[in-house]
């Protein structure tokens, strides 16, 4: 292929020509190849028909027939609570705001992580065209449905001592809706609750005033342990002078008295003596 022409100039035009069809043969060829990433699959599409789904992998299509469109599997996650971004997430800053059994306003924060199912690609793909549209149409729809509606299961009081539960109940219902919406639910958990300032501060009244009467309890416990020491004791000293009483009326009383006298001697002989008393010692008050 020659570009110097008879008059040995350079043929400009049939060099920008050759140049432009190789790079459109390039490009032609480049676009014809792809890949889908790992936690991906991709949608191929025939002049805008659907006609198949490509795993993860190196991929052919026609060119200016075919498209292919890659579609995310991997875990997503939605955090409806305003304090905090989980992951690789969309972020709502705010909480869920919902009503308790007793008509107690409440905002609830949550996280949620899923995935859409990978055999359902193509039919999320035919109805919302992207990930981002059939999340935004379906899926946070249902967790703020399902967040509200389970709300009004419990009192607010009960949100608090029963949260386990309502975790559990909200749990089972967004992994059976999840699934009949081509997707599967892989966590859903409760990060907070928040009252009215009103309602916050009778809670915190009613804690302070159960524990102010289990502490009189436990106190009143005390009490009477003590009381039944003191009875015991009493018993058991009473008991005792029984005992004694009778071994004294059994031996004799006059020796035991004798001898608790000379117990109590000082050595003085006492002022008053006894007529006939051969040793002075029954005055015991020395």
């Amino acid at each position: 292929m020659k570009y110097i022409d008879q008059n040995g100039d350079l043929n400009v035009g049939k060099v920008i020509t050759h140049t432009v069809i190789a790079l459109f043969i390039l490009i032609l060829l480049f676009s014809m190849f792809g890949t889908i990433r790992a936690g991906e699959r991709g949608v191929k599409t025939r002049l805008g028909a659907i006609v198949g789904t490509i795993q993860p992998g190196l991929y052919y299509k026609t060119p200016f027939i075919e498209s292919v469109h890659k579609m995310d599997v991997k875990t997503r996650t939605i955090n409806y609570d305003k304090s905090g971004d989980v992951g690789n997430t969309k972020v709502t800053d705010t909480n869920l705001f919902g009503a308790s059994k007793d008509l107690q306003d409440v905002a609830i924060g949550v996280v949620v992580t899923y995935h859409i199912d990978p055999l359902k690609v193509t039919d999320i793909f035919a109805q919302y065209s992207s990930v981002d549209n059939y999340e935004a149409n379906v899926i946070e729809p249902i967790i703020r449905q399902v967040v509200k509606s389970t709300s009004a299961q419990f009192t607010a009081e009960e949100l608090v001592t029963r949260r386990a539960e309502y975790s559990d109940k909200v749990n089972i219902t967004l992994a059976t809706l999840f699934l009949e919406k081509s997707a599967v639910l892989q966590n859903f958990s409760v990060t907070n609750f928040e009252f009215s300032a009103e309602f916050s501060k009778a809670i915190e009244q009613k804690v302070t005033a159960v524990q102010q009467a289990e502490a009189a309890k436990n106190k009143l416990e005390q009490i009477k342990f003590e009381a039944q020491q003191t009875i015991e004791t009493a018993k058991a000293t009473a008991e005792a002078q029984r005992i004694q009483a009778q071994s004294l009326a059994a031996q004799g009383g006059t020796d035991y008295v004798q001898l608790k006298a000379i117990d109590k001697w000082n050595g003085v002989l006492p002022i008053q003596m006894i007529p006939g008393a051969t040793v002075p010692f029954i005055n015991l008050k020395n």
